[in-house]
């Protein structure tokens, strides 16, 4: 324009088009905080027409007068400070509904910000989403890190409990009283030691041996368990697909997820009883579904999927939003880590979890695991015979772990050589050339176990090495995953004596091989 001035209609058209492009909700409060102007994004934002929101006091977007009252507080403070001010809050939509807002104003006259101010309001609800997803994520792992740590030690203890008891039961002579004492704490023991696995899922490690599985097959054979563990009132309804891909997992892990989904839903069903549904099947899932879904983080494509549905009573939001911590519980004191292990199961198997619930209408809870092309066999067993008489180095940090083991291994007919850390494994190797195998802890301190192992194949290329954790055989194999045949075995903690003599066949088979190589 001439004089580059601009007229009263040119700036107004210039100030609409603003309003009408941005993307963000705005609007402006005239004294009295009245509403005199909104554009269509905070229209929709709020889900009101702009006759219904112009002209009405702003404090119908707040759930409170306190609230309403502290907004403007904090708002004009900021602003005559820095002329700006931004509160976070809640408002509420016409349906009732609460949207999380960056509520940013600016005055209309710095002197006098009382004549109105123009706002903008930035809805927080993908942004808190995230936020909350972020920080779920942070305490699951924290918490995964500790329960890790607590099953590392626990289970040592448990190999000394477990051990000696199988030692002094294998002693006693046919119908010893005693041997019925001892049959007692193994009981207790394996029930510590499934607790333990618990911990150890939670912590995302709890996969033990991962084969192809059919979880058709699964669910059928734990058919006549259900029928048991359910309330007697529960009705069990099974639609099973037919040619169902296979997934790649631990069966023994996947029986507990389903065994805890039904008890749970079981339990829902309360006093009046009702159905459990348990279908399996295939779907392909987009993004957006896996948006919805907990645990492994998904890509778009087809997956297996177990879901459990109920016609219970249901959970409210808040239930449904905690069910995964590993310490709260709906049930009564001591029963809390069933969910929280159920995740840890399913996030370790690269899967996720979605559930829906609502009280009074039953919940339905879906498990995806990716599907694995492949045919559904059996484990070869290797025979659990051992020849005895050779000399093994036993590695561990905990004394009673070292002191049960090496009684077992002289049970089984060899001379042990026993060392506290992966230091003096070294030492120990290079001093006793007589050395066939090695029995060595994961977790150590000076050298750990990896650390350990890598050191003692430089001293001697072809020893075999058994390594014995109480995280599971997956786990510490992904540590050697550039050596995958360089493990004689692997030693589940807590362990027994025949689990000894298991490994110590398998090392002395992988000694044979090797020699036989060299010839």
């Amino acid at each position: 324009m001439a004089g580059g001035g601009e007229s009263e209609a040119e700036l107004r058209a210039r100030i609409e088009s603003i309003f009408r492009a941005a993307p963000i909700g705005i609007g402006l409060v005239a004294p009295g905080r009245i509403l005199v102007e909104a554009n269509r994004q905070l229209c929709e934002l709020l889900g009101y027409a702009r006759e219904d929101l112009v002209g009405k006091p702003a404090r119908m977007l707040y759930f409170s007068d306190e609230e309403f009252e502290r907004v403007g507080r904090e708002k004009y403070a900021e602003i005559a400070v820095r002329g700006i001010g931004a509160v976070e809050t809640l408002w509420r939509r016409r349906d009732g509904r609460e949207v999380p807002i960056l509520l940013s104003s600016s005055p209309l006259d710095p002197a006098h910000p009382e004549r109105g101010t123009t706002f903008t309001a930035l809805d927080l609800t993908e942004r808190k989403r995230l936020e909350a997803q972020v920080l779920h994520a942070q305490k699951l792992e924290s918490l995964g890190v500790l329960a890790g740590g607590i099953a590392h030690d626990f289970n040592n203890l448990l190999v000394a409990i477990l051990g000696n008891a199988d030692l002094a039961r294998t002693d006693l002579p046919p119908g010893s009283q005693a041997a019925d004492y001892l049959v007692d704490i193994e009981t207790a023991a394996r029930r510590a030691a499934d607790f333990c696995r618990q911990l150890l899922a939670y912590a995302g490690k709890g996969r033990y041996q991962v084969e192809l599985c059919d979880l058709n097959a699964l669910c059928a054979e734990l058919g006549r368990i259900l029928e048991v563990t359910v309330s007697k009132r529960a009705r069990l309804h099974y639609e099973l697909a037919t040619e169902l891909p296979a997934v790649e997992a631990d069966a023994a892990q996947l029986r507990q997820v389903v065994m805890n989904l039904i008890t749970n839903a079981s339990e829902a069903l309360g006093a009046e009883g009702g159905t459990i549904t348990i279908r399996t099947g295939a779907r392909s899932c987009d993004a957006a579904y896996l948006a919805m879904v907990q645990g492994a983080e998904l890509v778009p494509g087809s997956y297996v999927f177990l879901e459990v549905v109920d016609t219970g009573s249901g959970m409210s939001e808040e239930t449904r939003a905690r069910l995964f911590d590993p310490f709260f519980s709906t049930k009564f004191t001591g029963r809390g880590l069933g969910m929280a292990a159920v995740f840890g199961i399913v996030r370790a198997h690269h899967g996720g979890i979605e559930i829906e619930s609502a009280l009074g209408r039953g919940t339905r809870v879906t498990i995806l695991l990716p599907p694995k092309h492949g045919t559904v066999g059996v484990r070869a067993q290797l025979p659990a015979t051992v020849k005895g008489g050779g000399v093994v180095l036993l590695v561990d940090d905990e004394e009673t772990v070292r002191t049960v083991g090496r009684r077992m291994l002289e049970r089984l007919g060899y001379r042990v050589i026993l060392a506290r850390d992966g230091a003096e494994a070294l030492e120990q190797l290079r001093g006793h050339p007589e050395i066939f195998c090695v029995v060595l802890d994961l977790t150590m301190p000076v050298l750990d176990g990896v650390e350990a192992f890598a050191a003692l194949r430089e001293i001697r290329p072809t020893l075999p090495v058994i390594l014995s954790s109480g995280y599971s055989e997956q786990e510490v194999a992904s540590r050697f995953s550039g050596e995958p045949q360089a493990l004689a075995g692997y030693l589940q903690k807590p362990y027994q004596l025949h689990a000894v003599q298991e490994v110590m066949a398998r090392a002395e088979a992988s000694l044979r091989t090797a020699e036989a190589v060299g010839r």
